[in-house]
């Protein structure tokens, strides 16, 4: 039974995400909302959505270790396996403001992570743990990387730069969506933290490996859709996009988030999760400044990667 509440929690969040995700958009469209900006905030809190809704639930229920896992999983899904399908798919272009700008900040954003999440190691004293305060530093670099968007949308109108049309649907009709999306993220995040708990105890499972396996790779179903179906239409933009978006968000909302509400422990274990996930995003940048592209070759070996990294945690 556990296993189909599971199943429909996720399913709740993927269709709730999505629901809300174009409610919302059609919302802001009849605000007369630029469109980029749209796409830049609300489509990507939406995809993120999931993410958030497990962690905070998995903080509020003070499984912690849960949330710090299902964050760090997410991510190194996000460029190990969608960033590479998608460019086996189709070899996915880089522009230099990707590479220039958002690709670093995602860097950053890992990094600054295991900075914070390993006190034992750089600053010499008491056990490794993302505090509270840590968490509101990871609030204040959302709010600064929130207005950097903004910015750039802005700039982006005013130059009248072509963005992706966003379908308008009668306001009662949107609102109606969004609610109901919100409503399936939040429902289907207790199921989906409630019942891999039960099943991680059955299986013998730790916390921490659910939400590094099972609940990191249900909760990126959405970037992994939404790459895969860019990928495929040659919107390589969207495809690599939507994954450093998606994993900027993660660290510094969710976790942000989370943290705030309940600080999390951080075992040597996950440490070395923290490496994987900051060498997941360093490779992939790397493969994507050599040529400005990531070629099917490389696509390969980033999900090669995953695998690699999917069989050291299991049989650690």
């Amino acid at each position: 039974m556990h296993y189909i509440l599971l199943l429909i929690g996720f399913m709740a969040l993927i269709k709730g995400a999505d629901y809300f995700v174009e409610g919302a958009s059609s919302i802001a469209v009849t605000l007369k909302v630029a469109p980029l900006i749209i796409g830049l905030t609300i489509v990507a809190f939406g995809t993120s959505a999931p993410e958030l809704a497990v962690s905070v639930t998995s903080a509020l229920q003070g499984q912690n270790t849960m949330s710090l896992g299902n964050v760090i999983g997410s991510n190194i899904f996000n460029f190990l396996v969608v960033v590479g399908g998608a460019s086996f798919i189709l070899p996915l272009n880089v522009k230099q403001s990707v590479l220039s700008k958002e690709f670093p900040i995602a860097i950053l954003a890992t990094a600054l992570l295991g900075i914070l999440g390993m006190d034992n190691i750089i600053k010499r004293q008491g056990p490794n743990v993302i505090s509270r305060n840590d968490g509101i530093i990871l609030l204040i670099f959302f709010s600064m990387f929130m207005f950097y968007l903004i910015q750039v949308a802005i700039k982006a109108f005013r130059n009248n730069e072509e963005v992706d049309e966003i379908s308008e649907m009668p306001i009662k009709q949107s609102i109606l969506w969004a609610i109901a999306g919100a409503a399936g993220i939040i429902i289907g995040g207790d199921l989906v933290v409630n019942n891999a708990v039960h099943i991680a105890l059955d299986w013998g499972m730790s916390e921490r490996l659910v939400g590094l396996t099972i609940i990191a790779i249900g909760t990126s179903l959405p970037e992994f859709v939404t790459s895969m179906t860019a990928a495929k239409k040659g919107q390589s933009d969207i495809a690599l996009g939507n994954v450093i978006g998606s994993s900027i968000f993660n660290i510094f909302l969710i976790l942000g988030v989370s943290t705030a509400i309940n600080p999390i422990p951080v075992n040597s274990d996950m440490v070395i999760d923290l490496f994987f996930m900051l060498d997941a995003t360093l490779i992939a940048y790397l493969f994507a400044i050599t040529s400005r592209k990531i070629n099917r070759i490389e696509g390969l070996m980033l999900m090669m990667g995953y695998i690699a990294y999917m069989f050291y945690i299991l049989v650690r």
